[in-house]
């Protein structure tokens, strides 16, 4: 392990792509229940590889940085228009979902995502590298509003299961993402890496040729249902703020560990890649096991659960090192993604009639908002103090988030359309 330098209950069920034929709906045939597995396996695999070249921004940056010589500010901009292009801009993507129902939002993604993301290795200039990652970004924001509505269908119960199985393939991804970018790097050269969007162009080929036509909703068309909305906005936005604050945390974080970890803690570039590696990976399989524990523990309590414990081994990291830094970093990784599924299956349960938009309000708006804010200030503010200095400091928001959790509700009602 590489080291660092100062500076509601539910019977117990054993989990696997397989279970999950056991809880489909009653009367459901065994062909209609081997597609939905067959989707489900390929919506993980697309988004495997759609958050694997998300990380690549961030696991370039101290390369970048150094080529292009950038100041932590201007990587902090890039990186937040990345998350603009890629996050924010999901509500659209998730809206045009619900009323276009076309299934090209998921097969062209993993292609887009992978061209443009790659080709950020290769940016000759600061405005390239900017077109770059909105450009990629877009490939990102189409894909997740749609296949995580898609990704739960014809599932009834444990659906919190596969929502998680979904959900930690693209963090699974994205945790792979450093440690396959800086080992093609340094095996063949920077200039090489665009070599890589070789298995998004495979998947989108996939699923254009095996993912089928979603099913047809009685919400088709009709655009956002403002009146299913309004009827629970209160827990909605409480839900909401609950992803802006663990995003925070959980972005700068992942944008500016390789440069924290290579500029103020001394260690080198694939090893801080490694240690990036080890945290995203670690939060993959937190939003496994928080999906795992909402369906014994309820939402509510595991997000409890995740703001407040994921402080006292973040901290840990910050004041420790070597093998116990990476170690506390690790486990404050892995707690603070507990929520990942949680949110937007209790979003999703909130509004049925719109899971699409609901489904990118939590997973993108929320996400990309933080980041667009928090990584450019995080990023100026380091250029005047240090790295170390603020992202110690953003552990005050899990604490407030804790409180925050405390007044949402402790089972998620849906509004019903009338329509429905």
């Amino acid at each position: 392990m590489p080291s660092l330098q100062p500076a509601p209950h539910s019977r117990k069920i054993k989990f696997s792509l397989s279970s999950l034929a056991t809880t489909t709906a009653p009367g459901v045939s065994n062909s209609a229940t081997r597609a939905s597995l067959a989707s489900l396996t390929l919506l993980c695999a697309a988004h495997f590889f759609i958050d694997l070249y998300a990380s690549a921004l961030s696991a370039l940056q101290p390369l970048l940085v150094r080529n292009l010589g950038l100041s932590l500010a201007q990587a902090g901009f890039a990186a937040g228009l990345l998350l603009v292009s890629s996050s924010v801009s999901q509500p659209l993507y998730g809206y045009l979902a619900d009323r276009f129902h076309s299934r090209l939002f998921t097969v062209l993604a993993p292609a887009v995502a992978g061209i443009f993301l790659t080709l950020l290795a290769t940016a000759p200039s600061y405005p390239v590298l900017l077109l770059l990652a909105v450009l990629g970004g877009a490939g990102v924001a189409s894909f997740h509003p749609q296949a995580s509505a898609r990704a739960g269908s014809g599932v009834v119960t444990n659906k919190g299961r596969s929502m998680a199985l979904f959900i930690s393939s693209g963090t699974m991804g994205m945790a792979l993402g450093p440690t396959v970018f800086s080992f093609v790097i340094t095996q063949f050269g920077l200039h090489r890496l665009p070599f890589a969007m070789t298995g998004g162009l495979l998947l989108t080929a996939l699923l254009f040729l095996y993912l089928p036509e979603a099913p047809v909703s009685a919400s088709r068309g009709r655009g956002i249902d403002w009146p299913a909305l309004r009827a629970v906005w209160k827990p909605l936005f409480i839900l909401y703020l609950c992803v802006f604050i663990r995003s925070i945390v959980q972005i700068v974080y992942a944008q500016f560990l390789p440069l924290y970890l290579t500029q103020e803690r001394g260690v080198a570039y694939t090893h801080a890649n490694a240690l990036l590696t080890l945290y995203l990976a670690a939060g993959a399989l937190g939003g496994f096991a928080g999906g795992w524990l909402s369906d014994r523990l309820g939402g509510r309590r595991v997000i409890m659960i995740s703001m407040l414990g994921c402080v006292p081994p973040l901290a840990l990291f910050f004041t420790t090192t070597g093998p116990l830094a990476a170690l506390s970093l690790a486990v404050g990784g892995l707690i603070l993604l507990f929520t990942i599924p949680v949110n937007l299956v209790m979003a999703q349960e909130l509004v049925p009639s719109q899971t699409g938009t609901v489904s990118a309000l939590m997973m993108g708006f929320a996400w990309g908002a933080a980041g667009f804010l928090f990584v450019p200030a995080a990023g100026f503010a380091a250029d005047h103090l240090s790295l170390h200095q603020v992202m110690f400091s953003l552990l005050v928001f899990p604490i407030a988030g804790f409180f925050l959790a405390r007044t949402l509700p402790e089972r998620a009602r849906a509004h019903r359309s009338p329509a429905a």
